[in-house]
């Protein structure tokens, strides 16, 4: 019988700031919590941090701990969840950009979504990469050097990259079959 819990012995980081997109936080929390991972949220600053839900501001979530302070070997990988806001703020931050290159150098699964794969661009790690993206920043991915592909989620490596919200489901379900399979316990 498979096991109910497939990330039961896992720790996984979630890095986003204020203007995340909800769903995109939210649903792979949740479904990485079902799977039996410990998520942790790391942010720019201390406290709570603000969603975006559809076109206007949404729910806020508690900060678990700053960028600054993540050690790496606590996590078995890191999810960046998109919107516009969040991603462009992180990607100006150099703790959060290193975080990133961080966990790329560990061999640790890294998932971006939507918006997301600008962080993956500012940290070096697009260039050579069969990754997707959210339709507006398709030639961003492209004249980093990356492969874009249309689909719903893309699996290159250790790099996990989905479209939109409505990829949500193959989405999750790539980080958990990837951190289930990885020998990265944390």
């Amino acid at each position: 019988m498979a096991n109910a819990e497939p990330l039961a012995s896992h720790r996984i980081l979630i890095m986003a700031t204020d203007g995340f997109e909800q769903s995109e936080l939210e649903v792979p929390l949740e479904r990485l919590q079902a799977a039996g991972a410990v998520v942790d949220i790391a942010s720019l600053k201390s406290g709570d941090i603000t969603g975006w839900d559809g076109d206007d501001w949404g729910d806020d979530i508690e900060v678990d701990l700053k960028i600054a302070d993540v050690n790496i070997a606590d996590y078995a990988a890191l999810v960046l969840p998109g919107g516009q806001i969040n991603p462009d703020l992180l990607r100006v931050d150099d703790a959060a950009v290193g975080l990133i290159r961080d966990f790329d150098r560990a061999g640790k699964p890294i998932a971006a979504i939507c918006h997301a794969p600008w962080l993956l661009i500012e940290a070096g790690l697009a260039k050579s990469k069969r990754l997707t993206s959210y339709k507006s920043i398709r030639i961003d991915v492209i004249n980093a050097g990356a492969e874009f592909v249309d689909e719903a989620v893309v699996v290159d490596g250790n790099i996990i990259t989905s479209r939109c919200p409505d990829d949500l489901p193959a989405f999750c379900d790539a980080i958990i079959e990837a951190v289930a399979e990885s020998r990265i316990e944390a």
